[in-house]
């Protein structure tokens, strides 16, 4: 018993040297760290001033060669005018003297016509014509400065702060159009601060942020606006959390206090247990395999002992068996056959407003897209039976783009877009499709449903790919308001 308790004190012992020696080397390397940091800062304090001191140098010389230059002027005008002014007066002192002479002989026979000349001397003298206002002034006072103000601004010079946490906005914050713009504010002013730092990240919680999350924070740097906003997003799932820094020029700051904003979406995948045997279901996409059902048959036969190839005849892709002869569906329906090439989504619509889009190949020789009952029969095709609803595009033979329902028609008289967008307000009755980037109103069905949806999808020769994740946009909301979503609806297939 000694011995063990020897060992375990052997073994603490141990334990704690290796602990107390790796505290030891955490101390030099901070150090080191120490000597090599404020080295650092001085440098840098030295060049800030450096920097500060060749600013007011530049200053210094601009306002002394305004100086200088002022002063050259001044001085230039005023010995013009000077030198003028001596000049006239030259001529005035010899103007002077000749009639003085002049005057002391009266008597004399030239004495009119000296007289006349004096006369006329004087009318045209310099010194009559002369200003005896100086030009420019000796005040130099414009050229007086005080740098109290920039004094005390040096006097305050000090190291920079670190920011405080700015404070988001939830107010001025809008999740609209799969874009979420962020609004925050510093809670003082903060001249310093150079940019900010945003970091966002998806998730299924509401409330706070948890301190582990499975989604990682995505950042984004350089915001130098006090709000930013985050384009383009799929809203896969129900939240996202959001959190910002402000930065000055040497540090960031601490985080704000994290939020949680709201991100409603319709998402939903394909059920691959409800796709026909010749469509490969990958995630969203969707690729019709002409030889989908003959391997699939030929391997249910293979192990069954049977062994036989399949004929196109008999083959699930072109016959039409008995129901009762199908495999029990998996997902709680039967897989689509024979000619209803058709998958479905894996997610009801039981109510609100929900928005997907798709884009299908436009080699498809078929391709239909719409909601349907989860009722919709293995065999049916999507618009033929009043458990369905679509817009169907055919290119086989002659094109054709039209809306269907229990198996009415409307050829529709507008160009076919590559990618369609799916409107459908379950309460309202309400199935509208737009042409996804221009948002034009294809067709719009109104009816009630009575039972929950499925958006449903088929395609023939081709393919196509479903995105999700979508709120409904703004465009598509005012439509509706305004009525005009309805204008293009067909009685006849409601």
């Amino acid at each position: 018993m000694q011995d063990e308790a020897l060992r375990k004190i052997i073994t603490t012992l141990a334990m704690k040297n290796e602990e107390i020696q790796s505290f030891i080397y955490s101390l030099k390397q901070m150090l080191l760290n120490v000597e090599a940091n404020s080295a650092k800062v001085q440098e840098d304090l030295e060049a800030e001033f450096q920097s500060l001191f060749s600013v007011l140098e530049e200053l210094k010389d601009g306002m002394l060669m305004k100086i200088k230059q002022d002063r050259a002027s001044r001085t230039y005008e005023l010995q013009n005018q000077l030198a003028a002014c001596t000049r006239a007066l030259e001529s005035s002192e010899e103007l002077l003297e000749t009639a003085n002479q002049t005057l002391q002989a009266m008597d004399s026979e030239d004495f009119p016509q000296a007289a006349k000349q004096i006369k006329d001397g004087v009318t045209m003298a310099p010194a009559f014509r002369l200003s005896l206002k100086a030009k420019v002034s000796d005040n130099m006072s414009h050229l007086m400065v005080d740098f109290a103000q920039e004094r005390q601004m040096l006097q305050a010079l000090k190291f920079l702060p670190v920011p405080s946490a700015p404070v988001i906005d939830l107010a001025e914050s809008l999740v609209a159009d799969n874009c979420v713009t962020l609004v925050w504010r510093m809670p003082d002013e903060d001249s310093k601060i150079d940019h900010y730092v945003l970091e966002y990240r998806r998730t299924n919680f509401e409330g706070p942020p948890r301190l582990k999350e499975d989604q990682p924070w995505m950042v984004i740097e350089g915001i130098r606006q006090t709000e930013y906003t985050l384009t383009g997003l799929k809203f896969d799932m129900k939240y996202m959390n959001f959190r910002v820094k402000a930065c000055n020029k040497a540090v960031a700051g601490e985080f704000s206090e994290p939020v949680t904003l709201e991100t409603p979406a319709f998402m939903f995948r394909l059920d691959a247990s409800t796709s026909h045997q010749n469509l490969r279901v990958d995630d969203l996409s969707v690729e019709w395999d002409a030889m989908g059902g003959k391997v699939q048959d030929i391997k249910a036969r293979e192990k069954d002992g049977k062994g036989r190839t399949a004929s196109p005849i008999n083959s699930p892709a072109r016959g039409t068996p008995s129901p009762k002869r199908m495999p029990s569906g998996r997902g709680g329906r039967d897989r689509f056959t024979a000619e209803s090439y058709t998958v479905l989504g894996d997610t009801l619509i039981d109510g609100g407003e929900h928005y997907w889009e798709v884009r299908y190949e436009p080699d498809s020789k078929a391709f239909g897209v719409g909601v349907a009952y989860r009722s919709l029969g293995r065999f049916e095709q999507l618009g033929k039976t009043a458990a369905s609803w679509c817009l169907h595009v055919n290119n086989w033979l002659q094109v054709s783009f039209m809306a269907k329902h229990a198996n009415k028609v409307k050829v529709l008289d507008a160009p076919v877009p590559d990618c369609l967008g799916v409107h459908c307000d379950f309460h309202q009755g309400l199935l509208s499709f737009y042409n996804a980037r221009t948002k034009q109103v294809l067709h719009t069905f109104k009816t009630r449903f009575t039972q929950p949806l499925l958006p449903a999808f088929t395609v023939w020769c081709g393919s196509f790919q479903v995105t999700t994740g979508l709120q409904v946009p703004s465009s598509v909301r005012c439509l509706q308001k305004r009525g005009s979503a309805t204008s293009s609806s067909n009685t006849s297939l409601t």
